[in-house]
């Protein structure tokens, strides 16, 4: 898909990846409405802010009669609990999937009717290489992502006579926020791996690999 002059919604987009994912963007020659739970915090010049929680049907459904001329939905919004699936705060648990999972369904739905009117374009779903490798201290982020992983492959078919492009960003941990917790030598730079994303959307790539950690492991899945 080319992104010049591309109208792209970036969920997530006050801080971390989705807010780099949104300047690059804007570099790229493409129009920018940067979404968050709080517009107010969007700091980045040049992007149009707009109210969305991706675990609120109605906030979502505004946004789309606001954002009408979009033709790419880029589904970034995310959230980290540390739950365990079977110790874990199961409203934790539930949060990491009405956000990972049904928040980027609910985007999908609004926003896909938007992009197909307007001549088609694309999705790019954030994911992780978590989707893949399935740890217990992260149980309830894996099997969010996991989910999030087979709505990307069953919308891809199910947009493609749309002409709507469908593709999925894996990565492990990057320099933001949500990963403080890691090492800094242990995470890959939100700058590299947009640029990584991009240009991989750009390309028509279904899946997008930003480290060597993610092409170790999805190289592995078959074993």
């Amino acid at each position: 898909m080319e992104l010049t002059n591309a109208i792209a919604v970036v969920t997530g987009a006050n801080r971390g990846l989705g807010r780099v994912l949104a300047a690059q963007l804007l570099e790229r020659g493409a129009k920018v409405y940067a979404t968050s739970r709080r517009p107010e915090t969007i700091d980045l010049p040049g992007v149009t802010p707009l109210y969305l929680d991706v675990t609120k049907p109605e906030s979502i459904e505004e946004a789309a009669k606001t954002a009408v001329d979009a033709t790419l939905l880029i589904n970034n919004a995310g959230v980290a609990t540390g739950a365990r699936l079977t110790g874990g705060d199961l409203q934790d648990i539930k949060l990491e999937m009405e956000t990972h999972y049904f928040g980027t369904l609910a985007t999908t739905r609004a926003f896909a009717p938007v992009i197909a009117g307007n001549g088609g374009g694309g999705i790019l779903n954030v994911l992780s290489v978590l989707a893949w490798a399935h740890l217990p201290q992260y149980g309830a982020y894996s099997a969010a992502k996991a989910a999030a992983w087979a709505l990307t492959n069953a919308t891809r078919a199910e947009l493609a006579e749309k002409n709507i492009q469908v593709s999925a960003l894996h990565v492990a941990y990057m320099d933001t926020d949500m990963a403080a917790f890691v090492p800094k030598e242990d995470k890959i730079d939100p700058e590299l791996v947009a640029k990584i994303a991009l240009d991989g959307f750009a390309a028509g790539l279904p899946e997008i690999l930003a480290d060597d950690l993610t092409r170790t492991v999805k190289a592995g899945l078959a074993g």
